[in-house]
C-alpha cells in the first residue's frame, strides 16, 4: 500500500544522478526555464512537528481518531484558474490545512453516492476554483473519513486514493477523487456549500501548476504532480537523541519508550548484554535498546483469542499514531512522522503499520531503509513494535537543487524530495524518482 520507495537509497541517488546528469543538459531547452536554473528563490524553512500541531480529530466509538497524516501538498485554486500551492514550507501547509480540513471533511461527509467520471472531466474540475489535497501515500476513504470525522457512502469507503478535489461551482460543492490502483476517476454531489471558497481568497497565486499544464517532458507519466518555483531547499542536522546527557541515547530512547507504551511504572530490569544493547525486561515485554537510537519491543505474553476486540484500520492506524507520537515523534526536532503504510499479514487480527520521517516537503531515509515506527499487531493488539529515535534540524544552510520542471523532464516521471541519514551529521536534499 506504500507509496515512498522502500529501495535501498544510495541505490535510488545513484540511479538518479545518473539519468540527471546524462539529461539533464540536453532537455533543459525543452523546459523552457534554463535562463533561471541558477536564480536564488528562497525557502521558508520552519517546520511545525505534525504530532504537536492542534489539526482535526473525531470521535469515533468512544476513541479520539487523529490524522495520521496530512497532505503531502495543498493547493488552492481562484475561479481564475491561478493556483496557490504549499508544498515544501511544512509550517505553511500546516496553516493550509488548519483553515481548509473542515471543507474536505464537510464535503466528505454530505457526499452522495459517486460515480465515475472521464479524466478530461477531472481535468476540467481540477482547472476550476476548488481546494486539492495530495497525500504521500494512498489513503482508505474509511480512514479519511475517521481522520476528518465525516462519512462517504459505504460502496466508498474501500477506495483508496492520493488525490482529491473540492469543486466550488453554484450553490453546492462537488466532490472529485482518482482511485489509487485503478487509476479511475470519480465525482460525488455535495451538500456542502460552495460558499466556502470565500474563505480562501486570502491565499494569492504564487506559481504553483500541475505537470500536465506545463507541456514538459515527462509530464505525461506524472500529470498531478505539483511543481513549485525555486530551487533552493533545507540542509538538515541529523543527530542521536539524548546527546549530551548522562546515559546517552539508549537510555533516553529508553524512557521515551516506556513512557509511550504505559509501562513505566511497571517493575521491570535493566542490563547491558556482551554486545552493548541495553535490555529492559518485565512481566509480559522484553526492550532492547542499541545504542544508534533503535528500539526493538517484543510483547511476551499472547492476547486471548476469544477476548480479542476486533478493530478497523482506522482504529489500529490510531493506535500506532498515538505510540508513535509519543515516542519518536516527540524527540523528532523539526522532522515530522507520518503514517506510510498499513497491511494486513494472512492470520486474522494481524497487521503491519509504517510511519516514515519527512521534513520540509521530503522523506527522510534511514540507514539500512528503517522505518521510523513499525507496530505490528496480533489478534488486534501491539504485539511487536521497532522505533528508530532520531533528531533532525535545520542547519541555516540552503543548497540549490535543479528545477522541477527540469527533474521532471529528466527523470521522465515523477520524483520527490528526499534526504539520507546514512551517518553524516548534515543531510544534503537531492531528487529521488518514485
Amino acid at each position: 500500500m506504500a507509496r515512498a520507495p522502500r529501495k535501498a537509497v544510495e541505490w535510488a541517488k545513484t540511479a538518479l544522478i545518473v539519468v540527471l546528469a546524462a539529461s539533464a543538459l540536453f532537455l533543459a531547452w525543452r523546459t523552457g526555464i534554463f535562463s533561471d536554473f541558477f536564480t536564488s528563490m528562497p525557502l521558508a524553512g520552519s517546520v511545525a512537528e505534525l504530532f504537536g500541531g492542534t489539526g482535526g480529530a473525531a470521535e469515533i466509538g468512544g476513541v479520539t481518531i487523529r490524522e495520521a497524516a496530512r497532505p503531502l501538498c495543498i493547493v488552492v485554486t481562484d475561479a481564475d484558474g491561478l493556483r496557490f500551492g504549499a508544498r515544501f514550507d511544512t509550517a505553511e501547509r500546516n496553516a493550509v490545512y488548519e483553515r481548509t480540513s473542515s471543507i474536505l471533511g464537510e464535503a466528505l461527509g454530505s457526499a452522495a453516492e459517486p460515480f465515475e467520471i472521464s479524466e478530461g472531466e477531472w481535468r476540467a474540475a481540477l482547472g476550476g476554483a476548488g481546494l486539492y489535497y495530495e497525500y504521500v501515500t494512498p489513503v482508505k476513504l474509511s480512514v479519511l473519513d475517521a481522520w476528518l470525522g465525516s462519512r462517504m457512502p459505504d460502496p466508498a469507503r474501500g477506495i483508496e486514493l492520493l488525490r482529491v478535489f473540492v469543486s466550488f461551482g453554484g450553490e453546492r460543492s462537488t466532490l472529485y477523487y482518482q482511485e489509487h490502483g485503478s487509476g479511475r476517476f470519480f465525482c460525488a454531489y455535495t451538500a456542502s456549500a460552495a460558499g466556502k471558497a470565500q474563505e480562501l481568497e486570502i491565499y494569492s497565486a504564487n506559481g504553483a501548476v500541475f505537470a500536465y499544464e506545463t507541456g514538459v517532458v515527462g509530464a505525461e507519466k506524472a500529470p498531478y504532480m505539483l511543481l513549485m518555483p525555486g530551487r533552493e531547499h533545507p540542509e538538515v542536522r541529523a543527530a542521536a537523541i539524548g546527546e549530551g546527557q548522562r546515559g546517552g541515547a539508549a537510555e533516553e530512547a529508553l524512557e521515551m519508550t516506556l513512557s509511550a507504551l504505559g509501562l513505566g511504572d511497571e517493575a521491570s530490569t535493566k542490563y547491558l548484554d556482551s554486545a552493548g544493547v541495553l535490555v529492559c525486561f518485565g512481566t509480559h515485554f522484553n526492550i532492547r535498546v542499541h545504542a544508534d537510537g533503535r528500539v526493538l519491543y517484543q510483547r511476551t505474553d499472547r492476547a486471548d483469542a476469544g477476548a480479542a476486540r476486533r478493530l478497523g484500520e482506522h482504529e489500529l492506524i490510531e493506535i500506532a499514531r498515538e505510540i508513535a507520537a509519543d515516542s519518536v515523534g516527540a524527540a523528532c526536532g523539526d522532522a515530522e512522522v507520518v503514517f506510510e503504510s498499513i497491511e494486513a499479514g494472512d492470520a486474522e487480527g494481524v497487521y503491519s503499520v509504517v510511519f516514515g520521517y519527512y521534513i520540509a516537503g521530503g522523506r527522510i531515509y534511514l540507514s539500512d531503509d528503517r522505518p521510523a515506527v513499525q507496530v505490528s499487531f496480533a489478534l488486534w493488539e501491539a504485539d511487536r513494535i521497532e522505533m528508530n529515535y532520531r533528531s533532525f534540524t535545520f542547519t541555516g544552510e540552503r543548497v540549490g537543487l535543479m528545477q522541477q520542471r527540469q527533474a521532471l523532464a529528466a527523470a521522465g516521471g515523477e520524483f520527490m524530495l528526499c534526504y539520507a541519514d546514512t551517518g553524516a551529521e548534515a543531510l544534503r536534499p537531492f531528487w529521488v524518482r518514485t
